[in-house]
């Protein structure tokens, strides 16, 4: 246990939908929706008041507009947040050359040896905090301790626009309290599958042998066995890898026609799905792939505050990126579709987390 490393995880809050009230001040204290508001739009980012209506990222935005009828559906602006994301960045890259984004809108930071400011990672992070809200008027949430998995948890304790710390000496009884379904990593399903085994919080899960774990639940068992006692040695990486698990085809003839390529698409969706359902890890940006008969290679993603769980909400994000980019994409001779961002990225080293296909002719699919 490395506990003379002092890690901060920084989240940004609702985070798309924040700029927008920031942008529009009319939208300030009202339910705000941030994508499209039609048959099959979906839900990018829900503002805090929108969430208390069981509105989230990620939903069909039909779903959202039932739980909350005076929802107001703003149009995305990707190319602001990823402004506004650079300028949080750069603020971080003051700090420490330790940056490890994860999306647009949060990242692990290692500040064992901080360029500037205290020495306390507990004061560095209120004092990143107060300059996100000051130089771009947002608000984020922060995570402080010795690993990167104990700040990811602490960072959702106290949201939004607040600030977890967790020490060496706290971390054990921090985790044997913790619910289940609140350890990162541990999806719907497979807290459901503990919970049967009779497993609710942190002290239940450490109960189990790191051998029965791998029995149950197969390799990732390790990682279950390890972070429930606060083992975790992973670096922070500012060249991270991303996983992810996706499906790409190529045709034996170009598509030109947008509705038989969305058609493709949710066959690809269909398969995608299946892997992350089978594995319970599903992630939070959606990129689809298009090849064109002149083998130029355009891709176009999405990053959702919460992981896309389900098939029918994954369809329409791929049908909606590509509907919005149908001008730049014409015909294809490919299509491709994944997910990245997973919530168990990286957890454990010998856990095959990707199930990219290798392109298939049309026939053998």
């Amino acid at each position: 246990m490395k506990e003379g490393r002092k890690i901060i995880h920084i989240d940004m809050d609702a985070f798309y939908a924040s700029v927008e009230q920031r942008d529009h001040p009319e939208l300030r204290g009202k339910p705000v929706a941030v994508g499209g508001a039609g048959m099959r739009g979906v839900v990018a980012s829900a503002s805090y008041e929108a969430r208390r209506y069981g509105v989230r990222s990620a939903m069909p935005s039909v779903t959202a507009l039932r739980l909350c009828p005076q929802l107001v559906f703003v149009k995305s602006r990707f190319d602001v947040y990823r402004d506004v994301s650079h300028q949080i960045r750069d603020i971080f890259q003051e700090y420490t050359d330790l940056v490890e984004p994860l999306s647009l809108d949060e990242a692990y930071l290692d500040v064992t040896r901080s360029k500037r400011g205290p020495q306390s990672a507990t004061l560095l992070a209120e004092e990143i905090r107060r300059r996100i809200r000051e130089e771009t008027g947002l608000t984020a949430s922060a995570g402080v301790s010795f690993n990167k998995f104990l700040a990811k948890v602490a960072s959702d304790i106290n949201k939004p626009d607040g600030m977890k710390v967790i020490t060496p000496e706290e971390a054990l009884p921090f985790l044997e309290a913790l619910p289940i379904e609140a350890f990162h990593g541990i999806g719907k399903v497979t807290a459901e599958k503990m919970r049967r085994m009779g497993i609710y919080t942190g002290a239940e899960l450490k109960g189990y042998s790191e051998i029965e774990l791998v029995r149950r639940f197969g390799k990732v068992g390790r990682h279950y066995y390890r972070i429930v006692r606060a083992e975790d040695e992973r670096e922070v990486n500012p060249n991270r890898i991303r996983k992810s698990i996706g499906a790409e085809r190529t045709y034996k003839e170009d598509i030109t026609d947008i509705q038989e390529m969305k058609e493709r698409l949710s066959y690809l969706a269909e398969v995608v799905y299946k892997y992350m359902e089978k594995a319970d890890n599903f992630g939070r940006t959606v990129t689809i792939k298009a090849k064109m008969p002149d083998f130029r290679v355009i891709t176009r993603s999405r990053t959702f505050n919460a992981e896309v769980r389900h098939l029918g909400g994954l369809t329409a994000i791929a049908h909606e990126l590509l509907e919005e980019n149908k001008d730049d994409i014409g015909s294809v001779r490919l299509l491709g579709l994944s997910v990245s961002n997973l919530s168990k990225e990286q957890i454990s080293d010998g856990i095959q987390l990707e199930f990219d296909f290798e392109p298939l002719n049309e026939q053998e699919e």
